[in-house]
């Protein structure tokens, strides 16, 4: 224990220290000095209560037996470490900016990074998976089969039928203008197969299921279910991660078909209301201008945005960490990038296409 090394006479206390003598011990204390050193001789007795109220004084003591000694060093090791002052806000500098740019480009590369590798780890149980077929879990194909894409038809079809009758309805309002009512029905057959059918299709099925894979691979990785997985001898991307995508591969394309007939068929009922074009005449006009390669377009669009939407899902359930707060972030996350990922390979697709004629 620190000596007694002020210029002042020490504090001298007597008798017990103690809880019961707290408030007198501790209004003596505040009378003097904070430099001033504290003498233990004369004090008979003291408990934790008064061994506290001495350590947290912040003064250097002495003069005790070895019992008090001992007891003040053990409150003096328990006391918790002071807790620094805030720092104060710097003002913003230009370095600091470019830092901050620096460290979300890191973060960037670091998560394109982590998510290329879950895409290899994912690509690699799918081969072997193609190689032994009987692996596949039929069961758990099936259910999310029904999850991502049966459950999912009526809000599809809703979808796809109110975008058709407002692109019939725009389209007429502009092309009553020039007297070209007629190519309304070319304005709604390739906007609708080759676009905004698996389009908009994927926008909601990743709102729903991208979600949804995050919501519960997350809740599974709570719970720890992911690690009795690995302790059973399992492969939780087999038995989690292929499942899902493969559902969801084999589901969007049937999905995107329903928009785009959905689609058609309101804007054909929208045609026939507001411009007078019967569904024999839109049947007629649209097979004549529009080949069944604008279908196909849209369709081939189909697995790869499933693909995305799947990956993006599971992937973000495993970055959940143990908390409440976590899952709820990277569902949100999930569902973003699920998005944007599929805009951007829309862009792609239409620029690929454009550049070959398609």
């Amino acid at each position: 224990m620190a000596a007694d090394t002020s210029r002042e006479a020490p504090l001298a206390l007597a008798g017990p220290v103690t809880l019961a003598t707290l408030d007198e011990t501790g209004a003596r204390l505040r009378r003097a000095k904070a430099d001033v050193a504290v003498d233990l001789s004369a004090v008979t007795a003291l408990d934790t209560a008064g061994a506290w109220l001495l350590a947290s004084s912040g003064r250097a003591f002495g003069g005790g037996d070895a019992a008090q000694t001992l007891l003040l060093r053990t409150v003096q090791d328990a006391l918790p470490a002071p807790a620094k002052a805030p720092r104060r806000k710097m003002r913003y500098r230009a370095g600091d900016g470019l830092a901050s740019v620096g460290m979300a480009v890191g973060r960037l590369l670091t998560a394109t990074g982590e998510s290329l590798g879950f895409l290899g780890l994912v690509m690699a149980r799918l081969s072997g998976l193609l190689l032994r077929p009987r692996r596949l879990r039929l069961t758990a194909l099936v259910h999310h089969m029904q999850e991502v894409g049966l459950n999912a038809v009526p809000i599809v079809a809703l979808m796809g039928f109110l975008i058709g009758v407002v692109l019939a309805f725009q389209g007429a309002a502009q092309l009553r203008q020039f007297g070209a009512e007629v190519f309304v029905v070319d304005l709604i057959a390739v906007s609708i197969l080759r676009e905004l059918g698996i389009l908009l299709t994927a926008i909601i099925v990743a709102g729903r299921s991208a979600s949804a894979f995050t919501a519960a691979i997350g809740s599974m990785k709570m719970r720890e279910e992911i690690d009795a997985i690995r302790v059973l001898g399992l492969d939780p991307i087999a038995l989690l991660v292929l499942p899902r995508f493969l559902a969801l591969v084999i589901v969007l394309p049937i999905l995107g078909f329903v928009a785009s007939l959905s689609g058609l068929f309101g804007g054909g009922l929208m045609a026939w209301i507001e411009l007078g074009i019967t569904p024999s005449q839109f049947r007629t006009q649209m097979l004549a201008d529009v080949s069944a390669a604008q279908a196909l377009v849209g369709l081939v669009k189909a697995p790869v945005f499933a693909a995305i939407i799947a990956l993006v899902g599971c992937h973000q359930g495993f970055q959940v960490k143990g908390d409440a707060e976590s899952l709820g972030l990277r569902t949100s996350r999930a569902v973003v990038i699920a998005i944007f990922l599929v805009i951007v390979m829309d862009a792609l697709f239409s620029v690929f296409f454009a550049v070959w004629g398609i």
